[in-house]
């Protein structure tokens, strides 16, 4: 009943969708992220022969390109989960706000943990990666709630349009911040300018490690929130009407992707509109049932983001590009294209 009304919603109309064709489309995603997931080994600033590649994921170090490999194999799985963890946020932020530009750069999610963390690093001294991840989330949290409360004043509530200016706003003023806390600190620029790009180069296991938890937790959270986020698509009024407790569901799911993001922001920097773009390239695959959208997104967040990080190391050989940057140039132009074809105003 629920997917039945989604599905005739005008705000986010796609085709009907069977559950077959999701299912082959689940199918599609998951041999891709496969293929990524080898290209991503195979290719770099010296290729890596399949040979080789295969010698090397049984642990054998003989020639320069098993080495490659092994070195290869945590920045791979780091691209993957991240961009999992961003995918899935960005599914969630659109869910819980109703707003079709949400995404944890826009709306200054990402930029609230970055700037708590850089304020860890320059006044606290934090050091351990147990200390990073809990300021990220903590700084994550802040910003979320913050945007939310000044979107949330005035006529009307929290409307899309004053969701995203106040996002845009809070990111830029945390921005600011940053370089302000910064700009002092000779001694840790350098690091801290590197880290906000954002990338997932020089990925260790030991870096990874720490961060499974968090990302583990706000995995559960968000995909167990798919039945309530479905319910809030249809409006307060109808989901209280079902049984719902909407404040309830709307933070429940949001700590989900406040967990995913804080986590992902604290070992990777901040990536911006990867949680934009995904969602959206989803929905046109599988619907607007977030049962089957949660965990499309995550695939494709995952693929995305290791295609990006493929894309980045041939254009700019010998050197390479970030993925921050990489998701800059896709995610800009396609931000624009959505407030053009959503009528931002009329949300």
């Amino acid at each position: 009943m629920i997917a039945e009304n989604l599905k005739s919603s005008p705000r986010w109309f796609v085709p009907a969708r069977s559950n077959r064709t999701r299912s082959l489309w689940l199918a599609g995603m998951a041999s891709l992220l496969f293929l990524l997931c080898a290209l991503s080994i195979m290719i770099g600033t010296r290729d890596v022969a399949l040979t080789d590649v295969v010698a090397g994921l049984a642990g054998q170090l003989d020639s320069i390109g098993q080495a490659a490999v092994n070195v290869r194999i945590p920045r791979t799985a780091l691209a993957g989960l991240a961009g999992a963890a961003l995918g899935l946020a960005g599914a969630i932020m659109q869910g819980v706000t109703r707003n079709p530009l949400a995404d944890p750069g826009i709306l200054g999610v990402n930029m609230g943990a970055s700037l708590a963390v850089v304020v860890g690093v320059a006044w606290f001294d934090i050091a351990s990666a147990e200390a990073y991840i809990w300021t990220a989330i903590a700084g994550a949290g802040c910003a979320a709630v913050f945007v939310y409360t000044i979107g949330s004043l005035g006529r009307g509530g929290a409307t899309p349009l004053k969701l995203a200016l106040a996002g845009a706003a809070t990111s830029v003023a945390f921005s600011s911040m940053v370089i302000a806390v910064v700009l002092p600190r000779a001694d840790i620029a350098g690091g801290i300018r590197s880290w906000q790009i954002g990338g997932v180069g020089g990925a260790t296991f030991e870096r990874i490690l720490p961060v499974l938890p968090f990302l583990a937790a706000g995995f559960a959270i968000s995909l167990l929130s798919a039945k309530k986020l479905n319910s809030l698509a249809l409006g307060d009024e109808l989901a209280a009407g079902l049984g719902e407790r909407v404040a309830v569901a709307r933070a429940v799911a949001a700590l989900g992707a406040i967990l995913l993001c804080g986590a992902t922001t604290a070992v990777c920097g901040p990536i911006g509109f990867l949680g934009l773009v995904v969602p959206h390239l989803c929905r046109l695959l599988v619907g607007v049932d977030h049962r089957w959208l949660l965990p499309f997104s995550a695939l494709g967040g995952a693929c995305l983001l290791l295609a990006a990080d493929i894309v980045g190391r041939i254009i700019a050989r010998p050197a390479e590009l970030d993925v921050g940057i990489v998701t800059a140039l896709v995610g800009a132009p396609f931000f624009i294209w959505i407030v053009r074809r959503q009528r931002v105003r009329e949300l």
